[in-house]
């Protein structure tokens, strides 16, 4: 009896139910959990502070460096015009939930996995190059990025498949996990006090700071459905057309 040529095909639709279970074990179920996913979680705030920078760029400022501290936060030395900063506040609260979504959509395929995982280990290295100035930095996100390549490397199709999802996963869920984040006044970052991203939004753009906490809330979820329902709609194999006589 022969077996459909779908029953081993890798499923982006399988990848993102197992990252999903993985993920929620290894949070929730499995001693120093948190130890393990600490990378990711790293991951994250480098692409929270990668948003503030770049997006300062965009809005014609500049983007000095870039910090990560051991109790996951950090720190981006981005600038712009007085009028903008409430854009470079958004850029970093929205770049987790954008960047995983985007992940999640784009990787329904071992091969676009594939390059996914490339593009960010990448990333990941320009900055550790142009903008990271902190040891934390320099550990981990070289531990990060040689894992994406090594995968990149040597993996096979399901598990560039898997850990694809689960860094969109993880990505994904960040702000929608931390949401206390965005409905926070001000922060701690490395021992000092600071005015957190969304007060900034508040102070620049008008209006109560919950209102904007909010919306920021809302987009963020918004996103993740997003990137969610695109990994699990998978595309259809292209069907075969018969050859003309």
């Amino acid at each position: 009896m022969k077996q459909s040529p779908d029953v081993d095909r890798p499923s982006s639709r399988r990848g993102l139910v197992l990252a999903l279970v993985v993920s929620l074990v290894i949070g929730n179920l499995v001693p120093f959990g948190g130890l393990l996913l600490y990378p990711f979680t790293l991951m994250a705030t480098w692409v929270h502070e990668m948003g503030h920078g770049l997006t300062a760029l965009l809005m014609g400022g500049s983007f000095e460096k870039l910090e990560i501290f051991w109790n996951a936060s950090g720190l981006a030395h981005a600038f712009a015009a007085e009028s903008r900063h409430g854009f470079v506040s958004v850029g970093g609260l929205l770049a987790p939930p954008l960047v995983g979504a985007a992940v999640l959509a784009l990787s329904r395929g071992p091969r676009r996995a594939r390059i996914v995982l490339a593009v960010l280990a990448a990333a990941m290295v320009v900055s550790l190059v142009v903008w990271v100035r902190t040891v934390v930095g320099w550990i981990s996100l070289p531990v990060v990025a040689a894992l994406l390549g090594a995968f990149v490397r040597w993996a096979s199709p399901r598990e560039l498949l898997f850990l694809a999802q689960f860094i969109g996963l993880r990505l994904a869920f960040d702000t929608v996990t931390r949401i206390d984040y965005v409905f926070t006044d001000r922060v701690v970052v490395d021992g000092a006090e600071r005015l957190s991203d969304i007060a900034t939004v508040a102070n620049d753009w008008g209006g109560p700071r919950f209102l904007w906490s909010l919306v920021i809330a809302a987009i963020s979820f918004l996103l993740v459905a997003a990137g969610l329902y695109s990994a699990w709609h998978e595309p259809r194999p292209a069907q075969l057309k018969p050859k003309r006589r």
